[in-house]
């Protein structure tokens, strides 16, 4: 019940979107766009060795933060005082992220924990999930999330409690055999009850839904020997009253088509990669699918941020669902029967035409397709329009502020002599770098982009975009930020704070987004996304941050430059100082 009535008073941020909405909608107020500029550090405190990124929401629940490390150390820290609480160390082997091996993607990080009934709920990158108990720290079980023998997965994600059950899925789409999948646990013992996989196993083979067995008439050539990817690292929220579980899913592997399925076979949509799919929590079947890049050859996944609202629309008021995508494309979708609404592009997209307001399916440029013979530039690149970075929707405004990036490509050309090798990096295509190959010989083709056209400041990257998603245009945008790293806040103060990798923490106008705080925290990158909590009658605003290295980390080291910190738990307040 605590849950299902989660951020109703904000006085706690009781799980990672403080509710099942994921809306990041606080109703405290005592902060307000009168006198945020006010805001101090009330104290600050180290919360472990460096060495990566921060990108956890901390929890707040009955005076107590709850935080988490990028190497999965989970601690409990007094959120009035700093004084830490306990400690929890699961032992993670660093070498899983050492120069020379392959194993993680994308560095190693951790985007937070889930509580329920006394039980804090830790994701280990190595693939264990802990249930602990949140007085003391001590370990209740531990279960192996992902195949034990297969060093391809990790979790990265927060797990989300619905109905008694811990929900998480894992990452590894870039290391084939891989084949994506998200589980329910039992919240007292850690014993798996029901597994999700998102994409189709060998058809020689019993499918273990019928759900898969649809699917698979969606792929075509020996794409299980690759494992078919659709890893899920991120998005999930839950909709209690009609009880569905939505779910991100990632992208294909390997990247190119004419890899995963062979040259010459037929381009299919291979369900259920870059798609956002609703189950029943209670059993894990399929209820309904969207998806948004059929047959993705670009890395687009849907695990960006999923935030449930009830929009009016035309003068109908609709519940919906929506996500800023990686591919660029703004959607809503009826989140009762998954049927598509709309989908602008919010940056500068060349991969489709737009979507077709009849089908929601893309209109997908012939000319983005690239081969082992042919090298295009297609517009977002694989790193995302949006991708992880946290949005908010403030139901005051009507607006989703989200950090996205408004231009970006990247060039793709398929890996003409590709070798399979298991349990390393195989995107499938050439270039310079991890993935290898001969690096591209050709002029890259580009593309014309649709999309918004914004007037920015030089070598401007990130901005933080207010969306109105029912008539899908921006009002107001500002520069600073990108879609990957920190995230938003917004509260019933009509504010907006965002968080910047470069250390920032600023604050907007909900309305009109006039800047009216910016402060550096003094942490380098790696800053996780803001919440706001109140105990003894005094709102707070926390944030972790920091990598405890120097940002890129290659080189040696440069003269008259202070030895990073090491990564910091952030917490303001009025007139702190």
């Amino acid at each position: 019940k605590a849950l299902r009535n989660a951020g109703k008073t904000g006085d706690e941020w009781l799980m990672v979107g403080l509710d099942y909405a994921e809306r990041r909608y606080s109703p405290l107020k005592q902060i307000d766009a009168a006198n945020v500029s006010r805001l101090g550090l009330a104290w600050s405190m180290e919360i472990g060795p460096g060495g990566g990124q921060q990108e956890a929401t901390p929890l707040v629940v009955n005076g107590v933060i709850y935080g988490i490390t990028n190497w999965s150390i989970a601690f409990a820290i007094d959120a009035r005082t700093g004084k830490e609480i306990w400690r929890y160390d699961p032992k993670v082997d660093h070498g899983i992220d050492a120069q020379g091996t392959d194993r993680i993607c994308c560095g190693v990080v951790n985007r937070g924990l889930a509580i329920y009934e006394g039980k804090l709920f830790v994701p280990v990158i190595d693939g264990r999930l802990v249930g602990l108990d949140a007085a003391n720290g001590k370990v209740l079980w531990s279960t192996q999330a992902t195949p034990k023998d297969d060093i391809a997965y990790s979790l990265t994600m927060a797990p989300r409690v619905i109905k008694g059950k811990v929900i998480i899925g894992n990452a590894g789409a870039e290391y084939p055999p891989y084949r994506g999948y998200f589980s329910a646990f039992d919240v007292n013992t850690g014993k798996e009850l029901w597994r999700f996989y998102t994409v189709p196993g060998d058809p020689k083979k019993p499918f273990e839904n019928p759900a898969l067995k649809e699917a698979a008439k969606t792929w075509s050539g020996e794409w299980w020997k690759f494992g078919g990817g659709g890893s899920v690292w991120d998005g999930m929220a839950y909709d209690a009253d009609e009880n569905l579980l939505y779910v991100g899913v990632g992208n294909p592997t390997p990247w190119p088509h004419e890899i995963r399925e062979g040259k010459g076979t037929p381009r299919v949509d291979n369900l259920y990669v870059s798609s956002i799919i609703a189950v029943n929590p209670d059993n894990g079947q399929l209820k309904w699918y969207y998806q948004c890049t059929p047959g993705d050859d670009w890395d687009y996944d849907a695990v960006a941020h999923l935030l449930l609202a009830d929009v009016r629309i035309n003068g109908r008021l609709r519940k919906v669902i929506m996500q800023a995508n990686k591919n660029g494309f703004f959607y809503l979708v009826d989140r009762v029967t998954g049927a598509f609404i709309s989908g602008e592009p919010f940056a500068a997209v060349s991969w489709a035409k737009g979507i077709d307001p009849e089908t929601g399916r893309p209109i997908i440029n012939p000319e983005a397709y690239y081969s082992s013979e042919r090298t295009v530039s297609v517009a977002p690149s694989g790193g995302g329009a949006h991708s992880w970075a946290q949005m908010a929707f403030n139901p005051n405004t009507g607006l989703v502020y989200m950090p996205i990036n408004p231009s970006s490509t990247f060039t793709y050309t398929a890996q003409e002599d590709f070798k399979f090798t298991p349990g390393v990096m195989n995107l499938g295509l050439t270039f310079g770098g991890r993935g290898g190959g001969r690096g591209n010989e050709q002029p890259p083709i580009t593309l014309p982009t649709i999309g918004p056209t914004r007037n920015l400041p030089a070598g401007q990257r990130g901005i933080l975009s207010a969306w109105d998603p029912a008539t899908q245009k921006e009002r107001w945008f500002r520069p600073g930020g990108g879609g990957s790293g920190g995230g938003v806040l917004t509260t019933a103060g009509n504010l907006v704070f965002q968080v910047i990798n470069d250390g920032r923490l600023l604050a907007y106008s909900a309305d009109s987004g006039e800047k009216l705080l910016e402060v550096q925290t003094g942490a380098r990158g790696g800053m996780g996304p803001p919440i706001t909590y109140m105990v003894d009658g005094k709102q707070y605003v926390a944030m972790l941050g920091g990598t405890g290295v120097v940002i890129g980390g290659f080189g040696p080291p440069r003269e008259n430059l202070a030895p990073p910190p090491n990564p910091r738990l952030f917490v303001y307040a009025l007139d702190a100082k």
